[in-house]
């Protein structure tokens, strides 16, 4: 079965962050053999002085492919975990949803683009994960955290939201490196232009400072802005930290 973890607010400005603990949490889950995770994804929650948050506001959410007898350990585990490895002063929350069990996903889904220009309570997420039937759990402080769980699941499950963890690696040459070798060398599965123009296999890319992908229409996306390149060189370039933003 596919499983979607979600942490959020596990962290201090000391710490390590949210995303380097979803990744611990991964390489446990493939070392134990429970499953085989997906990449996390980075979704951004609403910024407001009602809702504490360390830095920016943020969830982290992966998939997995779990054999169902794992999925009590996977829950047990994470949050153990959590209530070991969150920072003090923070307020950490875990979700654990499996799509497929989903009896009206629409609504977690709303629920999580809600979160990203709202102030929604613990209330809210407790009474939605329980009609659900949701696993929505919180491991320290206020448990705040739990909001944006939950809204990082329904985010993630709507496959229109999020910036992936990382930067992209790819080998090219003098920076510049066509779609079809950056689709075989990752696990970007479309090239994209911040219009929603689709790039060809054999255009070219210059890879700026950032090279990151993004999850649109349910497929890992690298969006791209139009360079002034007109001596033959790529005509296209990876987006600016700025442009990644709306993501």
């Amino acid at each position: 079965m596919r499983v979607l973890v979600c942490i959020d607010d596990t962290d201090n400005l000391e710490s390590i962050g949210t995303g380097k603990l979803a990744h611990i949490i991964i390489g446990e889950i493939e070392e134990r053999g429970w499953g085989s995770c997906e990449a996390i994804s980075r979704h951004q929650l609403y910024v407001h002085s009602e809702i504490p948050y360390t830095s920016h506001n943020s969830s982290m959410c992966f998939g997995v492919d779990l054999d169902g007898a794992n999925l009590e350990h996977l829950i047990n585990y994470a949050a153990d975990f959590l209530i070991r490895e969150s920072a003090a002063g923070s307020d950490p929350g875990l979700c654990v949803v499996v799509p497929e069990q989903l009896k009206e996903p629409e609504r977690l889904i709303e629920f999580g683009f809600k979160a990203k220009g709202a102030v929604l309570t613990k209330k809210d997420a407790y009474q939605l994960a329980s009609q659900l039937g949701v696993h929505l759990s919180e491991h320290g402080g206020t448990g705040g955290g739990v909001i944006g769980a939950l809204a990082g699941t329904g985010l993630r499950l709507s496959g229109n939201d999020g910036r992936l963890r990382g930067r992209l690696k790819i080998g090219s040459i003098n920076d510049e490196v066509s779609v079809s070798d950056i689709k075989s060398q990752t696990i970007v599965n479309i090239v994209q232009s911040l219009d929603g123009q689709m790039l060809n296999d054999h255009d070219l890319v210059r890879l700026g400072e950032k090279v990151k992908a993004v999850l649109m229409g349910g497929k890992v996306v690298m969006p791209v802005y139009p360079t002034d390149a007109n001596n033959g060189g790529a005509r296209w370039q990876t987006c600016t930290k700025e442009q990644l933003k709306k993501f």
